[in-house]
């Protein structure tokens, strides 16, 4: 089951000094054990809202190591693509494993995608398919950019936050990976014409 998706900023800030990581958008699915039952609602949703961030942050540190590590710099990510295909096939990803506790009272799965200046994750249980969450991953990203052109400039991610709900919705509904084939894609396809059109 996938329990969170994320998108969040990638970027330093100019001067090549380093920004702070802001979660752009988060959509929570199910419900984590919470040790103290009888929680406030607002403190629930701050510490919801905490987890999400921390999981931000060591996205961001884990694409900036990997893209040191590929030699590539900062600067090549300040100007949006001329195409947004080409932007996804040149996407960094990566997998790491929260223990029990860094953030989550159980340890989790993490994939994520870096695309210029943004980033975006799945936070899965231990247990899950990698190839499987993989394959929604990059399937999300890809109609997320194809629908919303959320690389390009003056593009305000948080404006857009119905249209992604959709494009989640029919890719993970209610946190359920899919088996995709190609039929089931094409019926999608047809249906986010007409949602996102609207």
């Amino acid at each position: 089951m996938v329990h969170a998706f994320l998108i969040n900023t990638l970027s330093c800030s100019t001067g090549g000094t380093e920004s702070l990581c802001r979660v752009l958008y988060s959509q929570t699915f199910g419900s984590e054990r919470s040790e103290s039952r009888n929680k406030d609602p607002e403190e629930e949703r701050c510490y919801r809202k905490e987890q999400i961030f921390a999981v931000a942050r060591q996205v961001k540190s884990a694409c900036t190591l990997s893209r040191q590590a590929m030699g590539k710099s900062q600067s090549a990510f300040a100007f949006p693509p001329s195409d947004e295909v080409v932007a996804l096939q040149e996407a960094d990803f990566g997998v790491f494993r929260l223990p029990p506790g860094d953030p989550f009272s159980e340890s989790k799965t993490v994939l994520w995608l870096g695309i210029q200046s943004v980033g975006f994750a799945l936070v899965c249980d231990p247990y899950e398919n990698l190839m499987l969450a993989e394959n929604s991953l990059k399937m999300i990203v890809r109609y997320l950019l194809e629908y919303l052109r959320l690389l390009s400039q003056g593009s305000d991610i948080m404006l857009k936050a119905d249209k992604i709900e959709i494009i989640l919705n029919k890719f993970l509904p209610c946190g359920q990976l899919l088996f995709i084939n190609h039929r089931f894609v094409y019926s999608i396809e047809r249906e986010l014409n007409i949602c996102i059109s609207k």
